[in-house]
């Protein structure tokens, strides 16, 4: 038996105990996993820095702080995340108890991603530890001295519900062997479609968080500084290898150079004349990516920067001016420091150049005029929709986090974790009696029948409402019994 199917098999066995059901054992475990990053983020900050050049604040701001926020909402909202949960009744099922009931799937695999490893590896972690599931944790292998520290995630939490596998390629594939009850991958296209075929043997479900290239609108009459301060943050954060950057820019030929000069103000300003040396500045992951991302500048005119070192895996922000849509740089999804101008006439053009893609992950719009911005909304679709900035809805809990078509499937962050990674169980509990209710749907089938029918099963009662007209109802009775008295004297 591989490494891998033994740690498949004890997270189901550790899971058929019931341990994990318990509220209680859940927010535990919810705080144990805390325990582990504040205790280790020395050695996290370490490892990101060795991966991906990334400051030990970086780290926190990026990385940490989200998923704490993550942890903490988890813990405070879980017993109303776990609650049964009502549902409007017909008259047919008046007097019955019908509701959802949440309830664990059971063995997940989680497959993280090596550009953010903490937070896209343990967020979902978070969600599946939440909704009460067995989980096998399969971290990059790309950023490798973080995957180092994910192996010490068993000393705490409980070493047998919570699996670490390590390994590449070859782990990988063994892992995708087993039977999962749902797999949530984050990571590119290419593999998700491979993920997506494996589970399909076992019918189980995927949550696939994935890329593609998303465009950003500059409309002409927004406030182009603010608009590109935001975008150079947007697009250069993480070397640019973050799967909601902006990918490309689409505006008029009439503000390109603008546009050029305002994002190398920005490039100046937040990593001065030498992003190279800048110690907020990242590094391509490793050279293959590298290699990769440079081949895609190609053809195309450097407006901005355009420098690279092979050996430390260093490219300096570019812009690219001027680009079309046939340019190697338009043919896949960049994931580094490349920003590419395409130039379009108007809204209109811009909106019919993306709706001819494959739908974004985000898509980014900036402008001062509200018919705009709804105009965008309402002709175009993508995982998610941000205006006048860049990335920021990721940190909101209360926005589900996923793609749409090639850009993934299913979603997460806060309740909607818990919920992808539930089944939500359908309730209805009768009671033995009133069999005369039900004699509407016995044989034989009458034209009375089929009366009664059509009364009791089309006709939906909203039992809150009817609450707050009683409740209505007895403040009124009772004002007026007080009035009465009042009067009385």
């Amino acid at each position: 038996m591989s490494q891998e199917q033994q740690a498949v098999l004890q997270a189901r066995n550790a899971f058929l105990t019931g341990r994990s059901k318990p509220l209680d054992y859940r927010i535990k475990q919810l705080q144990n996993l805390k325990r582990f990053i504040k205790e280790k983020t020395t050695d996290i900050a370490n490892a990101m820095r060795k991966d991906l050049h990334k400051t030990a604040n970086a780290t926190q701001l990026f990385e940490i702080l989200g998923l704490e926020g993550e942890i903490n909402l988890a813990v405070s909202k879980l017993a109303e995340w776990a609650a049964p949960r009502p549902v409007n009744k017909s008259l047919l099922t008046i007097a019955d108890d019908v509701y959802i009931q949440p309830e664990p799937l059971g063995v997940v695999l989680i497959i993280g991603a090596w550009n953010y490893p903490i937070a896209v590896t343990l967020q979902p972690l978070v969600g599946a530890i939440a909704a009460g599931n067995a989980a096998v944790v399969k971290p990059s292998e790309v950023s490798s001295h973080t995957a180092k520290v994910m192996e010490l995630l068993p000393l705490y939490l409980d070493p047998e519900m919570y699996q670490v596998v390590t390994g590449g390629v070859p782990e990988t594939q063994e892992l995708l062997k087993q039977r999962f009850d749902h797999i949530f991958y984050t990571g590119s296209s290419t593999v998700g479609k491979l993920v997506m075929e494996a589970a399909a043997r076992h019918l189980t479900p995927v949550t696939l968080e994935l890329g593609g290239k998303s465009p950003c609108y500059v409309d002409k009459n927004c406030d182009i500084r603010i608009a590109c301060r935001r975008i150079t943050w947007g697009k250069y954060m993480n070397c640019g290898q973050t799967c909601i950057a902006p990918d490309y820019i689409l505006c008029e030929s009439s503000i390109q150079d603008k546009v050029i000069n305002e994002i190398q103000k920005c490039i100046q300003e937040f990593y001065t004349n030498d992003p190279k040396s800048f110690a907020d500045y990242g590094r391509i992951i490793n050279q293959r990516h590298f290699k990769r991302i440079m081949a895609l500048i190609e053809g195309s005119t450097v407006a901005i920067g355009g420098d690279s070192d092979e050996s430390e895996c260093y490219i300096a922000p570019t812009v690219l001016r001027d680009v079309t849509p046939g340019s190697k740089v338009m043919q896949e999804e960049i994931f580094g420091p490349i920003l590419p101008i395409i130039i379009v006439n108007g809204l209109k053009e811009a909106i019919q150049f993306i709706n001819e893609r494959e739908k974004p992950l985000a898509l980014y719009i900036f402008s001062s005029t509200k018919k705009v911005i709804k105009q965008m909304i309402s002709e175009t679709s993508s995982g998610a929709l941000v205006a006048n900035d860049c990335l920021v809805h990721f940190t909101i809990s209360d926005l589900p986090f996923g793609g749409v078509g090639s850009s993934g499937t299913g979603c997460y962050h806060g309740k909607y974790s818990f919920d992808q990674l539930s089944h939500l169980r359908s309730c209805l509990i009768k009671k033995l009696n009133m069999e005369g209710v039900n004699q509407m749907r016995y044989p034989p089938h009458t034209t009375e029948k089929l009366r009664w029918a059509r009364v009791l099963l089309l006709k939906q009662v909203n039992l809150s409402r009817w609450r707050q007209v009683a409740q209505v109802a007895m403040l009124a009775a009772l004002a007026a019994f007080v009035v009465q008295r009042f009067l009385r004297r």
